[in-house]
């Protein structure tokens, strides 16, 4: 066995017990947050398996799918994270939303 081969092994095996604890952690999550979180480490395994692929391989053709992936995870993160702090903030009189 090859140096290189062991190493996909080990980043293979590595990626997949990241992307079942994060599976775990979308199915249990007591919160939302918690599944938002998930998802978007989720969302970073794929694209760190993408990188390895593209490593392991010398090829390029992944590269635009990568850049693409790792976009809309970030957006989607941003998004959810802009919705949940504007459910959390009060109203500028003081009083949250729906209690007046």
């Amino acid at each position: 066995m090859t140096l290189t081969t062991a190493l996909a092994w080990l980043v293979g095996s590595l990626l997949t017990a990241a992307a079942l604890l994060s599976l775990i952690r979308v199915t249990i999550g007591p919160s939302v947050l918690d599944r938002v979180v998930a998802i978007d480490v989720l969302v970073s395994v794929v694209v760190c398996a993408l990188g390895a692929h593209v490593a392991l391989t010398d090829g390029s053709s992944t590269l635009t799918l990568l850049i693409s992936l790792s976009l809309v995870g970030f957006m989607g993160s941003v998004a959810v994270a802009r919705f949940v702090a504007r459910d959390r903030d009060p109203e500028p009189d003081g009083h949250p939303e729906g209690e007046r």
